[in-house]
């Protein structure tokens, strides 16, 4: 049940034909998906944390792509999703022996928020659009990616726009409120309007500070801990490993 607490659950070594149970921590820029992500460091016997590789993104070769991507998006932004996409794909195909795999965004959030956005404020090419629509096409018919839950880090965009100004990232200083009113519409479109993905989508309350996020935090791993337990011994009864499913299923 739900009501059992998660951390006094004890899951099972994970056998190698298991799929983990897979989690997607998505939200707006600022909305505190590090901050989450690091409060599930308490299970690390049990989870498998994979942060979003900013510092790829931050020196490939020497290369600032986020920098660029944000200096001049006209120029940028196709080379930056590219390398997104690339570095996303890895996250998503990572292997881990832990039953619950917790991954900082996605290549769904790629598509669905940032390069949408892009390409609606008409600062991607069409015909650069188009080419990563249909790298997204061959990756979810080619390679498969799971997904059995998303958490969405619900905000409001003044909220998000007054961390960044206050966390001061170098990278983040041309980041406008319009912008981020623009992805958290794309947001709510996918995870919220969305009938194909909002039935595995769990809410949470991010605009709350530090001292009342806790209590959201805690809600989230009953949801997390408990289905990968329950997921667990639904595979372990199967004669064959069960069929993966991703989220355009």
């Amino acid at each position: 049940m739900l009501s059992i607490m998660a951390s006094n659950i004890k899951v099972k070594k994970y056998g190698a034909s298991c799929q983990p149970f897979t989690v997607l921590i998505e939200g707006n820029i600022g909305s505190g998906k590090t901050t989450f992500l690091n409060h599930f460091k308490q299970f690390e016997d049990q989870v498998c944390l994979i942060t979003e590789p900013v510092d790829k993104w931050r020196n490939l070769h020497e290369f600032n792509l986020l920098s660029l991507m944000y200096s001049q998006p006209d120029k940028w932004a196709m080379p930056f999703q590219s390398y997104v996409n690339l570095t996303m794909l890895q996250s998503h195909t990572m292997k881990t022996d832990k039953p619950v795999k917790l991954m900082e965004r996605s290549l769904y959030s790629s598509k669905y928020c940032f390069v949408e956005n892009l390409y609606k404020s008409k600062l991607m090419e069409p015909a650069m659009y188009h080419i990563l629509q249909e790298w997204y096409k061959f990756i979810e018919e080619s390679i498969h990616i799971r997904a059995d839950l998303i958490v969405y880090l619900r905000t409001s965009p003044d909220i998000v726009y007054k961390r960044i100004q206050k966390r001061a990232r170098s990278e983040e200083s041309s980041i406008s409120l319009k912008y981020l009113q623009e992805l958290h519409d794309l947001h709510e479109i996918w995870l919220m309007a969305n009938q194909g993905y909002n039935s595995k989508v769990i809410v949470l309350n991010a605009d709350l500070d530090l001292e009342q996020i806790g209590t959201e935090y805690r809600r989230s791993e009953n949801h997390i801990i408990n289905a990968a337990f329950a997921q667990q011994q639904a595979q372990a009864v199967l004669v064959s490993p069960s069929k993966s499913h991703s989220l355009d299923d």
